[in-house]
């Protein structure tokens, strides 16, 4: 009945709407007569005066569609929508009192007065009921998703009122922290305290919750998420007002809160203005630009308008997918995109690549960076995130390469599986060579878990709840740094102007985020709950496993505390110890002769120890000049 009542055409509705008010006007000047003669049957009276009667009708019709009376939607009652109604009857009035005048019409001269005050109430109130009996049949109508919308002022209203129609979604509540709107009724919707959500959703009154106004300040937005990640919903909010002129509709712009939003961290804009003057027209080398964050790099780069943009990949499919993506603007932008496929252990395809493109900056992303796989593969991992960044570098130092950046990661820092240790010999490489080459400007960043990335948390465990669960976790304590793929690309990006040589560059990413309680927070904005002793009949279960090979509890971000400042308050540099020219050499004849035999336990034994070995060595330190 609901459906049928809310589809049937506006047309329709306006005539219908019509009928009812100049049956209002026959009905109110009845009346009028039966209070102004006291009779209960003015029947004569009422005949003798239909003139006057016609009179008011037409002019209730003029005067209702110049205030497009039957064009508002009954959704929109309110003080507003009162005084229009009182503006129409008012000109019936009027008109009415005039032409009863001036025409000697015959009836007595208040009546038209009278009829003016039953026709404003009689109008008003049909349409309160008929609203009324549409939000009851609206509660009883099982097929559309009750929502409270949290923020009750213009967005929230406007998102309201678009929802009334919507096959799919019913605003149920408004939820705001103004006290001055808790309890008011704003069309037909009560207002409610925010502390109330979770009594709405405990009593199945409401299943999502919808956000209508986008908060300014990013540690404001991260506390509000923070709080609602205890509810147990679905949540949307409405993005910016670009986004919603561009869909055309306020409902269809909705878009959900991803779980790495519950993060509680605020985003680290980390971008300089001088970072256009370095890329700009640069001839720009991206290894491993078909991955997660060489992908990223790529686009960020695009935006800077070098004049040269190389992405080197040994995965065809990456490499396919990120050039299509590029070439538009490339070609928009007029911009040299190359896209070429490649390993990185291979030093004289690259001294080739790095001549032929007069290559000036380079961007080392490729590396193998799934723990469990490395440990698996022990050889491969050694030979491609250890040998194959000394083979970049040293290329990068023969072909007058002016800026290195590698891209590292915080399991480099006190690495305990082999993933963490080829990481940290790789930035050793980088922090040797500096020691002896001048033209050459090298530098790493380190950084946790970035979000959105390949094989990270997060797709892991939303890929977990949208099967059903269970959500299988390594350990309980487990704690990690997380980032978005926007403040890496932009991390490296801008170390590459900061850097002096041999540095280490962080981010200050905050604290670390448990696991246990970003997975709690995920399966609670699914909509699911969380079974556990507590709530037994829960939907999803979390199960904590062991810590897999290599895996470590905490991650850290440096290996000691000498650390500097950047230009960039969020950026640190830090300084680290490295082992010796003749004692990396060493290592690296070592760890060949290992993977051409297939000595797995002793490239792990020399891979450690080389490590091990590092903390007794010099420092080395090009600290910046004050």
């Amino acid at each position: 009945m609901y459906e049928y009542l809310v589809t049937l055409p506006r047309n329709l509705k306006t005539v219908l709407l019509l009928f009812a008010d100049l049956s209002f006007v026959v009905i109110s000047m009845f009346i009028a007569f039966v209070l102004r003669l006291n009779m209960l049957w003015p029947i004569g009276w009422f005949s003798d005066s239909m003139t006057l009667v016609y009179i008011m009708m037409v002019t209730l019709v003029v005067a209702s569609f110049m205030k497009r009376l039957h064009l508002i939607k009954l959704s929109n009652i309110g003080s507003r929508f009162a005084a229009d109604i009182g503006l129409v009857v008012f000109a019936v009035t009027f008109i009415g009192f005039l032409a009863n005048i001036g025409l000697d019409l015959g009836a007595p001269r208040t009546t038209p007065l009278i009829a003016g005050l039953v026709l404003f109430i009689g109008m008003f109130l049909f349409r309160f009921i008929i609203l009324s009996a549409l939000r009851f049949l609206e509660f009883r109508n099982t097929n559309r998703i009750p929502i409270a919308i949290y923020g009750a002022g213009a967005n929230g209203t406007q998102l309201a009122s678009n929802l009334y129609n919507s096959k799919f979604y019913k605003a149920i509540a408004f939820v705001d922290d103004n006290p001055h709107l808790q309890g008011l009724d704003i069309s037909g919707i009560r207002v409610y305290k925010p502390k109330k959500l979770k009594n709405l959703l405990e009593k199945g009154l409401i299943k999502e919750i919808f956000i209508s106004d986008p908060l300014k300040t990013e540690d404001r937005r991260n506390t509000f998420l923070a709080s609602l990640a205890n509810l147990s919903c679905k949540i949307q909010e409405i993005p910016g007002y670009e986004e919603v002129i561009q869909s055309g509709d306020i409902v269809k712009s909705l878009r959900v809160v991803e779980p790495e939003e519950l993060l509680g961290r605020t985003r680290v804009e980390i971008e300089g203005e001088e970072i256009n003057s370095f890329y700009e027209n640069n001839n720009i080398f991206v290894s491993g630009g078909g991955g997660s964050i060489g992908s990223e790099l790529c686009r960020k780069i695009m935006k800077h308008k070098p004049h040269r943009l190389i992405i080197f990949d040994i995965s065809e499919y990456n490499l396919y997918q990120i050039e299509k993506e590029l070439r538009p603007l490339a070609d928009k932008l007029d911009i040299e995109l190359v896209a070429l496929l490649g390993c990185v252990t291979n030093k004289e395809h690259l001294s080739r690549l790095f001549r032929m493109y007069e290559i000036r900056v380079v961007l080392h992303a490729a590396a193998y960076k799934h723990v469990p796989l490395v440990e698996a593969n022990i050889l491969q991992g050694i030979k491609n995130n250890f040998l194959g960044t000394k083979s970049i570098v040293e290329t990068a130092a023969e072909c007058g390469v002016n800026n290195f950046t590698l891209v590292s990661t915080d399991k480099a820092v006190r690495p305990t599986s082999i993933m963490g240790a080829s990481k940290r010999l790789a930035e050793m490489v980088l922090q040797n060579i500096s020691k002896t080459n001048n033209n050459c400007t090298f530098s790493m960043v380190r950084f946790g878990n970035v979000l959105g990335s390949s094989g990270s948390v997060v797709p892991v465990l939303k890929e977990q709840i949208e099967n059903g669960g269970p959500v299988i976790i390594t350990h309980k304590q487990v704690t990690r740094y997380f980032m978005t793929l926007n403040e890496a690309a932009h991390l490296v990006l801008m170390a590459s102007l900061y850097a002096k040589g041999g540095d280490v560059f962080v981010l200050d990413m905050g604290k670390p985020v448990k696991i246990y309680d970003l997975a709690k927070n995920m399966i609670k904005l699914s909509g699911h709950t969380v079974r556990d002793e507590n709530n037994p009949k829960g939907d999803i279960e979390i199960k904590v496993g062991k810590l897999r090979p290599g895996e470590k509890l905490f991650e850290e971000l440096l290996v000691g505390e000498n650390t500097f400042p950047t230009e960039h308050p969020k950026i640190l540099r830090a300084m680290e110890n490295c082992l010796s020219a003749s004692k990396l050499e060493k290592i690296t004849t070592e760890l060949v002769e290992c993977i051409e035999s297939g000595n797995e336990l002793r490239a792990t034994q020399i891979l450690f120890d080389a490590i091990d070995s590092c903390d007794t060595e010099e420092s080395f330190s090009k600290e910046p000049a004050e």
